[in-house]
């Protein structure tokens, strides 16, 4: 029974720390931007994600001054490339570019990256994943930091959509759990990682960060860019601003698929972190202290964890999923559970068809 509450207390602990993260978080202003510097935006491609059209137009109207968009691809066939040619059409006052690559790399959209990079004329950098949805003032938003020398990066947490049951339960997950562990430990200190999101830098510091080509052989780029750059002696820092994501999940399998491929690159990044988060699934404890008999503990942990996704999911991230169906979050946390214990048991990964096997310093191999 001692052990049970110690348990409980550990929990509840981390959501108030969530809470009080969430809380500091909202009450930091994004510094506006003195100049609207030019920005070059590097998307990597490979496959046509739900809602691509909408995610790349969102990006061609943007408000601001000067900018220009390079899509990368391997295969001029890619479902995607029709799409971003009608794009180019449609939006001829916009540096809008098709890129072709050509370098082979473990992780191939490094690859892509290297050779976008190759293109770019803009000195900042801004890479985001392909299914990613902005607002207009995306850009004034985010550039504001980097005005600041000591500051080498800017990224930002994300909520997610779904057109598919699977995929809005696993939109629960994002909201109600991974942002929360986000803002805790950032609010411990632990600074260094980015999120794929959205990673804006200047390109002279990834250049004395390795570039591209440091990151070919490991699955996590957007940690690795994160870490190499704070390692320059630069700040990591989080945005205000939450962009929008739309995931396929169209069936439990590939929810499945994708959430370890998850923990198991959270593992071999972070793997302190990782196992550190089975002590802030509070709906397990919950479970636990309810089958333990002490039920006047078990509740108000429940109820806590339930206000904290509430808050940081619709207050942070503005997702509506985390109103619409909080009472999802136990059962997702006891599914978490289950994918926690599985991201321990391999080091493969498969990542838009293809199957990847991972070192314990998170190299492809």
């Amino acid at each position: 029974m001692t052990v049970v509450l110690l348990l409980v207390a550990v929990s509840t602990a981390c959501q108030l720390l969530a809470l009080v993260a969430a809380i500091l978080h909202l009450a930091k202003p994004d510094p506006k931007p003195s100049v609207l510097p030019p920005i070059s935006i590097l998307k990597p491609i490979r496959g046509l994600d739900p809602h691509f059209s909408e995610a790349i137009q969102s990006h061609a109207v943007q408000d601001y001054p000067e900018y220009e968009i390079l899509f990368g691809v391997t295969d001029l066939s890619d479902p995607a490339v029709p799409v971003i040619r009608k794009l180019i059409e449609d939006f001829p006052e916009r540096r809008i570019r098709l890129v072709q690559a050509s370098t082979v790399a473990l992780n191939q959209k490094v690859g892509t990256l290297i050779d976008l990079s190759r293109e770019a004329r803009y000195s900042l950098r801004l890479v985001n994943d392909s299914d990613v949805q902005v607002p207009a003032d995306y850009l004034r938003r985010i550039v504001g930091p980097l005005e600041d020398p000591s500051i080498g990066l800017v990224t930002c947490l994300y909520r997610a959509a779904s057109d598919h049951e699977p995929g809005r339960w696993e939109a629960i997950g994002i909201a109600c759990v991974f942002a929360p562990t986000v803002l805790v430990a950032r609010l411990f200190g632990v600074k260094k990682f980015a999120l794929g999101a959205t990673l804006l830098f200047r390109a002279e510091d990834l250049r004395a960060a390795g570039g591209f080509e440091a990151l070919a052989d490991y699955v996590a780029d957007d940690y690795q860019i994160g870490l190499r750059i704070a390692r320059l002696g630069r700040r990591v820092v989080l945005s205000k601003l939450a962009v929008e994501t739309w995931h396929s999940g169209r069936t439990w399998g590939e929810v499945w698929r994708h959430q370890v491929r998850w923990a198991r690159t959270i593992r071999v990044s972070r793997p302190v972190g990782y196992m550190g988060l089975v002590l802030g699934n509070a709906s397990l404890w919950s479970l636990v202290a309810l089958l333990s008999g002490v039920w006047w503990a078990a509740l108000p942990l429940l109820a806590s964890r339930i206000l904290v996704g509430i808050f940081v999911g619709a207050g942070v991230l503005g997702s509506r999923d985390a109103l619409r169906r909080f009472y999802r979050m136990p059962l997702w946390d006891l599914l978490g559970l289950a994918i926690w214990f599985w991201g321990l048991a391999g080091n493969t990964v498969e990542w838009r068809g293809s199957c990847l096997r991972l070192t314990r310093d998170g190299r492809i191999r």
